[in-house]
């Protein structure tokens, strides 16, 4: 397993290739960059120090905040009163499930959809998306790897999804290193850990 260090130089180099070689999957630009969930702050950092270093090369990294399209999901669905009266009346397991719903289902404001739509004014020879913060689809919200899969054909931005997780055994990942988020090995994109 590299350092974060090595890592962050080994996405750099592969972002600034030509052609990047980020990429495992046509139709899929995206590559996963694993750290543990304890040192968010720092890859926070590091990820800015990065997107410095590639407005140099002629890129232009464009920040999507996970927990800014989760909130902003609520809001135009039935809106944060109405999750907090669920929770009150059927517990927490219930309202998590209906912020699922409002991420999954194409009735409301489907997470895929929403990012698509973010990213749909960005030139893929130019931008690369960081998408951060995905901490807040814990403990069990909406898993990563359907995220994937659900943008699979709709950008062709190179993206980067900055992943809280420990390792778990040669391949798979463990969301948040939560011993509850199953362990998962269903990325089919190219990953830094």
């Amino acid at each position: 397993m590299l350092s974060p260090k090595e890592r962050f130089d080994l996405l750099e180099r592969d972002l600034v290739a030509k052609p990047p070689r980020i990429t495992v999957h046509q139709g899929l630009p995206f590559a996963l960059f694993r750290y543990d969930p304890d040192t968010e702050w720092d890859v926070r950092k590091q990820a800015k120090l990065l997107a410095v270093r590639l407005s140099k090369t002629g890129k232009e990294v464009v920040f999507i905040s996970l927990a800014d399209l989760l909130w902003k999901a609520i809001d135009d669905c039935e809106g944060l009163d109405a999750v907090v009266q669920l929770e009150r009346e059927r517990g927490f397991e219930s309202a998590q499930e209906q912020v699922t719903t409002y991420l999954s289902d194409e009735d409301w404001q489907p997470l895929p959809r929403m990012l698509a739509e973010k990213m749909r004014s960005l030139d893929p020879q130019k931008n690369i998306v960081f998408l951060m913060r995905a901490g807040a689809m814990a403990p069990a919200i909406y898993q990563m790897s359907r995220l994937l899969e659900g943008m699979h054909g709709l950008t062709l931005i190179p993206t980067i999804l900055f992943y809280p997780g420990t390792v778990e055994g040669n391949t798979g990942l463990r969301f948040m290193g939560s011993q509850a988020a199953a362990s998962s090995s269903s990325y089919r994109i190219k990953i830094y850990s």
